[in-house]
């Protein structure tokens, strides 16, 4: 059984916008930074309060790469496959990611929603390559050891905010 989402902070967003159907992206930004994704339990209200069928909201939702419709961790981990970043090695990175956290291409997001891990085609910090971002703090010149040092820290902190 799954829990019921708290839905409050959809019509606390909404009063603050005015309920104007022109400030429908920066309300799905608002939203998707309380819930982490676009619940779709989000999309009926949204159509009630701004008068805008749920078809053109989901629309602009899949429209934008920035919007996710499924849950993302706590810590979304963003690691540069573009060029430098690729010569310079980000591969073994990710990979290293994925084998410490249990993911895979398809599995991105940790069972626990602690940690996502995404590959994005550039972070422009091409001088720091390979680089990731955790919540886009940028993290440069990433080894595989270095990613498991960054990830021990990470779960320290999660243990620590428990």
């Amino acid at each position: 059984m799954t829990a019921k989402l708290d839905l409050s902070a959809v019509y606390t967003i909404l009063d603050k916008s005015g309920r104007k159907q022109q400030a429908i992206i920066s309300i799905l930004q608002e939203i998707q930074e309380v819930y982490h994704y676009l619940p779709q339990e989000v999309f009926p209200i949204l159509s009630k309060e701004l008068g805008m069928s749920e078809a053109r909201i989901f629309s602009i939702a899949t429209f934008y790469e920035n919007f996710s419709l499924e849950p993302k961790g706590k810590y979304v981990i963003k690691v540069c496959d573009g060029t430098a970043c690729h010569v310079r090695k980000s591969i073994p990175i990710l990979e290293k990611l994925r084998s410490e956290l249990g993911l895979s291409e398809k599995k991105k997001t940790t069972d626990d929603l602690n940690f996502t891990v995404e590959t994005v085609s550039c972070l422009g910090a091409c001088g720091l390559a390979p680089v990731l971002t955790v919540n886009d703090v940028v993290h440069p010149e990433m080894t595989p050891d270095k990613v498991v040092i960054l990830l021990n820290k990470l779960k320290e902190e999660l243990q620590d905010a428990e």
